[in-house]
């Protein structure tokens, strides 16, 4: 939860941001043209200096979502031990946000990750390419429009051993 002295001043400097609490803790939504001034305000002024992780959210189906992805960034001030959740909203066909590396040097691999399970694009980014997932594969599979089984697409990989690793 973040003290009140630092909300008013970041409600003030940023008065697009939706604030809430739940369950002891602040959570923010700012509009993605305003996403990397907010976080960097956030890491400057008020010494959120600690990105904990960056996630995504795929509201499809969801009851009452107005917006496809959910973009969660968890920020901590180290000194105060404030925590921070704040979220931006992307759709298709425009999956794209500024990088959060320029920021915090631990957003490289977080966005990666972001990348290849959902599919958002982080512009600016120093290496995006997947991490997880082949380079080879052409899917999303956290996306809530990825089937289960997958499309086949494990039958077109060549098969490693443990000796050939």
């Amino acid at each position: 939860m973040i003290q009140p002295p630092t909300q008013t001043a970041v409600a003030a400097a940023f008065p697009a941001l939706v604030w809430s609490e739940f369950r002891g803790g602040t959570r923010a939504v700012v509009p993605r043209d305003e996403l990397y001034k907010t976080l960097e305000f956030l890491r400057d002024r008020h010494h959120f200096d600690l990105l904990v992780d960056i996630t995504c959210v795929d509201y499809l189906n969801y009851r009452g979502a107005t917006d496809r992805f959910g973009l969660v960034y968890l920020l901590a001030a180290t000194e105060t031990n404030e925590r921070l959740t704040v979220r931006t909203f992307v759709n298709e066909p425009d999956l794209v946000v500024p990088s959060a590396v320029p920021l915090w040097k631990g957003a490289d691999w977080m966005e990666r990750e972001v990348w290849d399970m959902f599919g958002i694009q982080f512009e600016g980014h120093p290496d995006l390419r997947r991490i997880l997932m082949p380079e080879e594969f052409t899917a999303f599979p956290l996306r809530k429009d990825y089937p289960l089984q997958g499309r086949g697409e494990r039958h077109n990989f060549p098969v490693l051993t443990r000796e050939e690793g």
